[in-house]
């Protein structure tokens, strides 16, 4: 993404992400000269976040807050932040390197109007429970007070997980019953919020549940990036791909750009809910397509770009996973707006080059 050239004043001429350009001026009249803080804005979901209010928001301050990655692993073998500067090249906002567990008493002197809570440990394969529940849960409740005492709007990441291996089509309020400790942490986020909400249902709270994520600035994230990408490049580096068998496990893939623009309706609907008389809107809301799709489906779009490749089934060896997942938005769309743009076949067709970017790089040794 490159800078915005407009000025604050100035009209834009296209509605970004897929969001009606009047709520995006709206929303820039009420953020001029004011901040947004985005945690975890070194990863995935926040660095394009960050990149979105960098170029339409560009009287706004823009501040990431990330622990970054410091060389150190879970037992797991995975990186215990997922956050990369590389995400950021580009980025000309302000950047804090902190981890949410050393205490957020910095944010304290800091004045920010919305935050954009993005970090967390977002492995499932990690079993450590007193680090994931401090982390998600108790890191967040603190960021939450601080923000409340601030009138910030509050937009926080949850997640799918928190359904574990229930039947499909999963609904915010029924069948929430997560099958991991990562799932279990953004469960409890999202009852500490209930709670609040209970007795201030005026409070500018928005819990996003997000399905299956995948675009630009994922390759970060590694093991857990999404399949699309680990498919993509399978296939480009040996003509082949691996599946768990027998490829029909569904998913509900979401492209990263309905996903920004999912926040930042949610931010929005927050703004309008800091007017006299306003109607509450706080609550939690999923953030998918509303369709499932299998595995199998996301190899045969592959090839249509790539060309034919072979396909692997090895046994699932992992003890939980989810076989299907559809996400209900209508709350999400009837009472935000949120309309997903692209398909599963859209989002691939315009995620498909920097597959092959990503892929070009590594083969050069560009990227690692």
């Amino acid at each position: 993404m490159s800078l915005a050239k407009n000025s604050p004043s100035e009209k834009i001429d296209e509605n970004p992400k897929g969001i009606d350009k009047e709520i995006i001026e709206k929303a820039r009249a009420r953020l001029a000269n004011k901040a947004v803080l985005i945690t975890g804005g070194a990863g995935f979901i926040g660095s394009n976040l960050a990149f979105f209010f960098q170029e339409y928001f560009p009287s706004t301050r823009v501040i990431v807050l990330d622990k970054f990655r410091d060389g150190s692993s879970f037992p797991n073998g995975n990186p215990t932040s997922l956050g990369h500067f590389k995400n950021l090249i580009g980025f000309n906002g302000e950047i804090i390197a902190r981890d949410l567990n050393e205490g957020l008493d910095l944010l304290q002197e800091l004045d920010f109007d919305v935050v954009f809570h993005q970090a967390a440990i977002s492995d499932t394969t990690v079993e450590n429970q007193k680090l994931m529940i401090n982390t998600n849960h108790h890191a967040f409740l603190e960021l939450l007070h601080i923000a409340l005492k601030k009138n910030a709007v509050v937009v926080y990441a949850s997640s799918a997980a928190t359904y574990g291996n229930t039947p499909a089509p999963n609904v915010v309020g029924k069948n929430e019953e997560p099958q991991n400790i990562y799932g279990f942490s953004k469960l409890a986020m999202d009852k500490s919020v209930r709670k609040i909400l209970a007795n201030a249902p005026h409070l500018p709270i928005f819990g996003l549940r997000y399905f299956n994520v995948y675009g630009g600035r994922e390759f970060y994230k590694g093991k857990t990036a999404s399949m699309i990408l680990q498919l993509g490049l399978q296939a480009l580096e040996s003509k082949k791909v691996r599946l768990i068998e027998k490829g029909e496990q569904k998913r509900d893939f979401v492209y990263i750009d309905d996903v920004v623009a999912a926040n930042v309706l949610a931010m929005s609907e927050g703004f309008e809910m800091q007017k006299l008389d306003s109607i509450p809107k706080s609550g939690i809301y999923n953030v998918g397509t509303g369709l499932s799709r299998s595995y199998n489906e996301i190899v045969a779009i592959l090839k249509n770009h790539l060309g034919d490749f072979e396909v692997e089934y090895f046994k699932n060896p992992y003890p939980f996973f989810q076989t299907h997942t559809q996400a209900d938005i209508q709350p999400n769309a009837s009472v935000l707006g949120y309309k997903p743009k692209y398909s599963l076949e859209q989002g691939i067709e315009s995620y498909i080059n920097e597959i092959k970017s990503i892929h070009t790089k590594l083969k050069s040794g560009l990227l690692s």
